[in-house]
C-alpha cells in the first residue's frame, strides 16, 4: 500500500515538472515567434525610393505658391507610394524662359516636367518633345472648351494651367470717378484718353523693360484686326501670300497707347508696372488678369476690370482674347516618367487643386475647381457670352518674340513702321522654312 502511494506521488511530481517545463518552453517559443514577426516587419519596411524631378515653370511670380503645393505632392507620394521626391524647381524670367528651355531640349537636358505656351504645342510636338497625355486622369477632368485649346493632331500633349479670357485692365474707380465706361471703338478710346488727359491722369501704364509686356499690344491688336477684317491672314502668311502691311492698322491703337502712357517705360518691368497700376498711376494697362495676384498684393482693395481693346471704328473688332497659355508637358525621355505623371495629375487633384488655382487667381478649368470666379473673370466672360471673343492667334515659332523686340525699338524710335513690317515678314518666312525642315 505504501509502495503504491509513493509511486503515485513520484508520478504526480514528474508530470508536474514536465508540465512546468512544457509551459516554460511554450512561453519561450511565443517570445521567439514574436521576435521573428518583428524582424519580418522591419524587413518589409523598406526605405523610401528617392526620385529627383526637374521642373521648369515660366511663372516666377508664383514660385512660393508652387513650392508649397509641391510639398503637398511630396508628402502624398511618400505616404501612398513610399517615394521620396526631390523637386528641383526652375522659374526663369518670361523673356528668357523660352530660349533656355529650347536650348535644354536641343542638348538632351530636358526637364522632367516643363511649361510651354499652348500656342507652341505644334513646334514642340512635331520635334518629339511632348508626351501624349490623352489617357491621363487630369485630362479627363478638363472642361471640354479648355481641352479643345490644347488638342493637337487628335491628342492632348499638355495640361493647361491658365485658361484665359483677357483684354486690357482698367481701374474701375478712375473710370467711375470720371464718368467713363470701357470704349467699344477706336474713336471712343481717343475720347477716353482725352478726358483722362484733361485731369492729368496718364491713360496707360507702360512697363516695357521686359519685351513680352509691350508685345501684348500686338497680340490684342492683331487678334482684333485679323478676326474682324482678315480672317485668312495667318493662312496666307504661312503660304507667303500676305504681309504685315495688310494689317498695318494695328498701329492705330498701338500709337495711341504709346503716346498716352506713363513716363520712362524702360525703367519699369511687370512687377513695377503692377505696383504702379495698383496705386492708380494710370487708368489702363494692356496686361492680362494673370497679374491679378501681383496687383492685389500691392493694393488688396483695388477694383479693376477686363475689357476688349478697340482696334478700329468697327465694334465687331473689339473682342476678348480666349486662349490657354501656361501649360505643363512631360518629357518622353524622363528617367522618372511615372513620378512626373503623378505630379502632372496632382495639378488637378480632386481635393487640393481648387485651393491652388484660387491662390493663383487662375480661371477654373475643371469640375474639381469649386471656388467662386473673380469679378474680372466674370466681366471678361460676359463679352464671351455675347460672342465678342476670338481664339488666340497661333503664330509660327519665334514670331511673337521678334514682335516683342521690334515693339520696344518702335517705341524708342530706332525702328520705323515700315522696318517693323519688313522685319516681321522676313521673320515669318524664316520660321516657316525652319518648320518645314
Amino acid at each position: 500500500m505504501k509502495k503504491t502511494f509513493h509511486l503515485s506521488v513520484v508520478l504526480i511530481l514528474m508530470l508536474s515538472i514536465l508540465a512546468a517545463c512544457g509551459s516554460g518552453n511554450s512561453k519561450g517559443n511565443t517570445s521567439a515567434s514574436n521576435d521573428n514577426d518583428a524582424a519580418e516587419t522591419v524587413a518589409k519596411a523598406e526605405p523610401a525610393k528617392k526620385v529627383e524631378l526637374k521642373v521648369f515653370l515660366t511663372l516666377p511670380q508664383f514660385k512660393d505658391q508652387f513650392d508649397q503645393y509641391f510639398e503637398q505632392f511630396k508628402a502624398k507620394e511618400l505616404k501612398e507610394k513610399n517615394i521620396e521626391v526631390i523637386i528641383k524647381l526652375e522659374t526663369p524670367n518670361a523673356d528668357q524662359a523660352k530660349q533656355i528651355l529650347q536650348t535644354r531640349l536641343a542638348s538632351n537636358d530636358a526637364p522632367d516636367v516643363f511649361a510651354i505656351h499652348a500656342n507652341d504645342i505644334p513646334t514642340y510636338y512635331n520635334a518629339g518633345y511632348l508626351t501624349d497625355l490623352s489617357d491621363q486622369p487630369a485630362v479627363s477632368k478638363l472642361f471640354d472648351s479648355v481641352k479643345q485649346t490644347v488638342t493637337y493632331d487628335g491628342k492632348v500633349p499638355v495640361l493647361p494651367l491658365e485658361s484665359l479670357a483677357w483684354g486690357y485692365l482698367y481701374n474701375k474707380k478712375i473710370f467711375s470717378d470720371n464718368g467713363l465706361t470701357p470704349p467699344q471703338t477706336l474713336d471712343e478710346m481717343k475720347k477716353v484718353v482725352e478726358a483722362l488727359k484733361s485731369k492729368n491722369i496718364p491713360a496707360f501704364e507702360l512697363a516695357f523693360q521686359e519685351a513680352w509686356v509691350p508685345q501684348l499690344m500686338t497680340a490684342l491688336s492683331l487678334g482684333g484686326i485679323v478676326n474682324s477684317e482678315h480672317p485668312d491672314w495667318v493662312d496666307k502668311m504661312n503660304k507667303g501670300e500676305a504681309s504685315y502691311a495688310d494689317v498695318a492698322d494695328i498701329f492705330n491703337i498701338i500709337d495711341l497707347i504709346m503716346s498716352n502712357g506713363t513716363a520712362k517705360p524702360f525703367e519699369a518691368g511687370s512687377a513695377a508696372g503692377a505696383a504702379d497700376f495698383a496705386n492708380g498711376k494710370a487708368a489702363m494697362w494692356v496686361q492680362g488678369p494673370w497679374m491679378a495676384d501681383s496687383i492685389q498684393k500691392t493694393n488688396p482693395d483695388m477694383e479693376f476690370g477686363v475689357a476688349p481693346l478697340p482696334v478700329s471704328n468697327d465694334p465687331s473688332g473689339t473682342m476678348i482674347n480666349l486662349s490657354a497659355s501656361t501649360s505643363l508637358a512631360v518629357s518622353p525621355d524622363s528617367d522618372h516618367k511615372d513620378v512626373a505623371l503623378d505630379l502632372l495629375n496632382y495639378m488637378l487633384d480632386d481635393t487640393d487643386s481648387s485651393a491652388l488655382f484660387e491662390k493663383l487667381k487662375f480661371n477654373p478649368i475643371s469640375s474639381v475647381h469649386t471656388y467662386k470666379s473673380f469679378p474680372w473673370i466674370d466681366e471678361a466672360m460676359s463679352y464671351v457670352s455675347e460672342g465678342k471673343a476670338y481664339q488666340d492667334l497661333k503664330l509660327p515659332n519665334g514670331v511673337t518674340d521678334e514682335q516683342a523686340k521690334q515693339l520696344q525699338s518702335y517705341y524708342s524710335k530706332t525702328v520705323t513702321k515700315d522696318q517693323f513690317i519688313k522685319t516681321m515678314d522676313n521673320t515669318w518666312v524664316k520660321a516657316i522654312q525652319v518648320t518645314a525642315k
